[in-house]
């Protein structure tokens, strides 16, 4: 196995130029996971608006009602009752709704009046007015209803049946998933920015091992020994399986400790099989690449080139939503497009039935397909120069 020793040797001499984009990529992917916390309370919490009161009816038990109702679900505030008041009250956000109660209020509720109206003065086509018409719709058309059925009902009835049904409450549970898209979108991050960096250090410590052996004396060498060309390949072949697999278990290292318990979720697991197949494409693009470039100027152009253009391009920089349609047409023709593809895809899944994972599947075995495609040109091309030497 003299060759896929070598193979090697040539790798640890390159070690300091591809540690670069390892240590980049774990320091930036450690930083990005940090930025992505979850929060630690993610349930609903009611918020409670600063409101005032005046009422210019006589005081009676429904006005006393509906004040009672309001200061449940909102905070009233004494801001007093002039005009400057209530329009510096407003202007320096101390209330953001100001109810205000006209003479005859009570009398129009108790003989059921079609024009039962409040004043109110509030910021305009804001969430607060909205909520804040809604508790007090509810409060007057839960009174109508019993006016119109009970008929002469007194203040004290009216106010006491209406208490209790809007008292009513309904328990809601919000269930979070484990595997849901706020808790995995750091994950999904890391994986993103993944492409960029097995790009680069495919290509650069595939081409600088294919470019060592390429060297016409030593070629001349390996030919002239009892090693076979069979035997050549095979251990060639077997070296550059090895440094992809070998980059890939350092590449996920970081994510299997920052995301241990999510990693071995089926999330999780789909994430890492997509990962393994992108670097079976990107080695293929990393051994077409280095039957073409003669130098080692070259090599790290055309790394750089090809990680950076491929990522820009398919999503890994920035969200496909954002990319443009013809943006986005180019990008089908490389594999990182799909490979963002699923990952995407992978963030959000939640329900594991075959719709849900059918095009998740799909991408995967595009990328595939394009590992394949991409390394039988590279044998073709090697074949041919291999003929004409």
């Amino acid at each position: 196995m003299q060759v896929y020793k070598a193979f090697f040797k040539v790798i640890r001499r390159n070690l300091g130029q591809l540690s670069i984009y390892m240590v980049v990529f774990v320091v930036f992917a450690i930083a990005l996971g940090n930025s992505n916390q979850n929060p630690k309370d993610m349930n609903f919490e009611d918020t409670k608006v600063n409101i005032a009161f005046i009422n210019k009816d006589e005081d009676s038990k429904i006005v006393d009602g509906l004040k009672e109702y309001l200061s449940v679900n909102t905070n009233i505030v004494d801001i007093g009752k002039t005009k400057e008041d209530l329009q510096d009250a407003l202007y320096f956000r101390e209330v953001e709704y100001i109810v205000t109660i006209p003479k005859g209020f009570t009398g129009k509720i108790l003989n059921n009046s079609e024009k039962v109206t409040i004043e109110k003065n509030t910021r305009p086509n804001s969430a607060s007015e909205v909520y804040i018409d809604n508790l007090i719709n509810r409060y007057l058309n839960t009174a109508k209803t019993y006016t119109l059925a009970l008929g002469n009902i007194s203040q004290s009835e009216l106010v006491k049946y209406i208490s209790e049904d809007l008292d009513y409450s309904t328990n809601v549970e919000v269930s979070t998933y484990e595997n849901g898209y706020v808790s995995n979108s750091g994950c999904k991050n890391y994986y993103n920015y993944l492409a960029y960096s097995m790009f680069a250090i495919l290509i650069l410590g595939v081409t600088a091992v294919m470019l060592t052996f390429e060297n016409k004396d030593l070629k001349m060498r390996n030919l002239s020994s009892a090693l076979t060309m069979r035997s050549l390949n095979f251990q060639l072949v077997l070296g550059n399986i090895s440094y992809a697999i070998v980059a890939w278990l350092i590449m996920i290292l970081a994510s299997l400790i920052m995301y241990k318990g999510y990693m071995f979720s089926m999330n999780g697991i789909l994430f890492l099989v997509n990962s393994f197949i992108f670097t079976l494409a990107a080695l293929s693009v990393g051994l077409l690449i280095s039957t073409i470039v003669k130098t080692r100027s070259a090599m790290s152009a055309a790394a750089n080139v090809v990680s950076l253009g491929f990522s820009f391009i398919s999503g890994v920089f920035v969200p496909q939503e954002y990319l443009g349609e013809t943006v986005i047409s180019i990008a089908k023709f490389n594999p990182t497009y799909w490979y963002i593809k699923a990952n995407e895809e992978i963030s959000v899944l939640v329900n594991f039935t075959n719709t849900n994972v059918t095009p998740i599947i799909y991408s995967m075995l595009i990328v595939l397909g394009f590992a394949v495609a991409i390394l039988a040109v590279t044998l073709v091309i090697m074949k041919q120069r291999r003929f004409s030497s």
